[in-house]
């Protein structure tokens, strides 16, 4: 039985991306443990992946929060979030193997990270249509999985008319740019499903509409038409795992450069904060939506064909932990 050590930042868009491969080294019987602030604890707990929280550490980790944690724990392998440049240097003091797993595409400069070392490989979750040619590490491709919560997962149904799928995520998400979108969104002949992030959204919600605090995407995803969304990694890449064309509106850190990778490989439309009105949005959304998605539905469905013939996580855990 091999030791494995995950950390991330405490937020879901970079601990959640981890979780797909640290069950799968749970369930191939290695013992498994997670460092990350509270924030993401209640989620990590019921994946049964032992989360505890280095020292103070709320958000991000540093070297001198995971020392006493690796000398306690003695794992075999560190597997670390971007972000985290403190846990790569706790483990290159102790002489531990570790490895950076990202989180979608490299992230631009100026975004509030630091950047990954190219010294060390890279658990790479971005389909080869999207990657940056900007260069990391030595990668291995590993397939993103949409995060879960664990157990029988609920599904919508498609009906009659096209679905939508409405969030703005968490970290950027406002009220005024759920409301605008919702109103946009109000005259598609279509069913939209909202999720606010747990945002209040104080507004009339339009009949054609469907407003909850979170929302099981991955049981959204394989039914959607058209996902309207911030520019996260995690909604980009399991929107994309269906083929499913996408509308961004993107709000800040990375999202922007999601969006023009995105947009430039014909699987969605942007609109930058400086055009987005809910005119605008319901324009896109319309020519999205004529035929299903055309041919954004066929680029879509291009990416998801790259990101199925990526390594699964049991298979890259089997990989990993067999070194």
């Amino acid at each position: 039985m091999t030791r494995v050590l995950f950390a991330g930042l405490a937020s879901p868009g970079h601990t959640f991306p981890m979780v797909p491969l640290a069950v799968a080294a749970r369930e191939a019987g290695h013992e498994v443990w997670f460092a990350a602030g509270d924030h993401v604890h209640a989620a990590l707990t019921a994946h049964g992946l032992r989360p505890f929280r280095p020292a103070d550490a709320f958000y991000e980790i540093y070297a001198d929060d995971l020392l006493p944690e690796l000398e306690r724990l003695r794992p075999d392998l560190v597997i670390h979030g971007w972000g985290l440049p403190g846990v790569a240097e706790a483990a290159r003091r102790k002489g531990i193997r570790s490895l950076w797993h990202g989180f979608g595409r490299l992230f631009p400069e100026g975004i509030g990270l630091a950047r990954p070392s190219v010294e060390l490989p890279v658990l790479d979750i971005c389909p080869p249509s999207l990657r940056s040619p900007e260069p990391t590490g030595p990668a291995i491709p590993l397939r993103p999985v949409p995060y879960a919560a664990p157990g029988p997962q609920p599904t919508a149904r498609r009906g009659p008319r096209p679905l939508v799928f409405l969030t703005m995520g968490t970290a950027f998400n406002t009220p005024e740019a759920l409301r605008t979108a919702l109103r946009g969104l109000a005259g598609l002949d279509a069913t939209v499903v909202a999720s606010t992030g747990g945002t209040t959204v104080d507004a009339d919600v339009p009949d054609n509409a469907l407003v909850r605090p979170w929302v099981a995407q991955a049981g959204l995803f394989p039914v959607a038409d058209l996902v309207v969304h911030h520019g996260g990694s995690g909604t980009m890449l399991g929107a994309l795992a269906h083929g499913v064309p996408q509308l961004v509106l993107p709000q800040g850190a990375d999202q922007f450069a999601n969006a023009a990778a995105l947009s430039a490989a014909g699987a969605a439309t942007s609109l930058p904060p400086a055009v987005v009105t809910a005119d605008a949005i319901a324009a896109a959304a319309r020519l999205l939506l004529a035929d299903r998605g055309g041919d954004h539905r066929a680029a879509a469905r291009a990416i998801a064909a790259e990101i199925a013939a990526m390594p699964a996580p049991d298979e890259v855990v089997g990989t990993l932990l067999a070194r």
